[in-house]
């Protein structure tokens, strides 16, 4: 079913979305990868070719609109279509409000939720005018349970959860545009290394130590929702470490 479908995923470049474009690649999509890191999206395009797969790849700050729509255009000059749009991209540096890491929660905002914003702006036109899309995006169970040196980073997820869901009313049975949204516990990534908050240092060190999932673990469960019947409509998926309790 993702034979020639075109799949934009956003912070592709580990973790996460670098497991995903492989993942859905192998499925045969077709990979669109953008992420700030170009020498790994080079790692990544190495990896989809040797399988035989078609990726392209482009720097992509998604804190800019104008880079958001700059892929979503370049996608469109090379492959005539996006199907599927993964917002992936996203940060976690988790604080205690106290202490005033104010940067850190502009930051937040500015990718984990206006960079979803703003990619899902760029390919709405062409997905509403096919009548045809599917939009994937990766919140945390951090979108349902809130924590303590979370609470800025559990409301940009909940910020997510919760536009997500209106996505779907707005344009699922409208536009035929599907909506999922994925709802990781703790992964074994690099999410934890923008922590600067040193009192943390015990919470990371007991992630650190747990049997985390893998980010494949979530690439198969991003396979799964969009290589869906066209019928069906995958809308959360939360999926957590068997010994993560919360």
């Amino acid at each position: 079913m993702l034979k020639d479908r075109v799949v934009l995923i956003t912070g592709a470049s580990s973790g996460i979305g670098y497991s995903t474009a492989v993942t859905l690649s192998k499925a045969g999509a077709t990979i669109v990868a953008g992420a700030r890191r170009t020498d790994k999206l080079e790692e990544l395009k190495k990896t989809v070719e040797n399988q035989n797969g078609l990726i392209l790849t482009t720097s992509l700050d998604v804190t800019k609109r104008a880079e958001c729509q700059r892929i979503a255009d370049l996608a469109l000059k090379e492959f005539n279509r996006i199907d599927v749009l993964i917002n992936n991209a996203g940060l976690m540096p988790l604080s205690f409000v106290k202490n005033l890491k104010v940067n850190e929660w502009d930051r937040m905002v500015d990718v984990n939720i206006k960079g979803v914003l703003y990619c899902t702006a760029a390919v709405l036109p062409t997905m509403i005018s096919n009548k045809s899309g599917h939009i994937v995006n990766i919140s945390s169970v951090a979108g349902r349970l809130i924590f303590p040196a979370g609470s800025v980073y559990c409301a940009t997820k909940h910020a997510i959860t919760a536009f997500s869901e209106g996505l779907r009313q707005e344009l699922s049975k409208r536009s035929n545009i599907r909506v999922t949204c994925i709802e990781p516990g703790v992964v074994a990534t690099e999410l934890t290394n923008t922590i600067t908050d040193d009192s943390l240092k015990s919470f990371v060190d007991s992630v650190k130590n747990m049997k985390a999932l893998e980010a494949q673990d979530i690439a198969n469960a991003i396979l799964y929702a969009v290589d869906s019947p066209a019928h069906v409509n995958m809308n959360e998926i939360l999926i957590r470490p068997v010994q993560q309790d919360r």
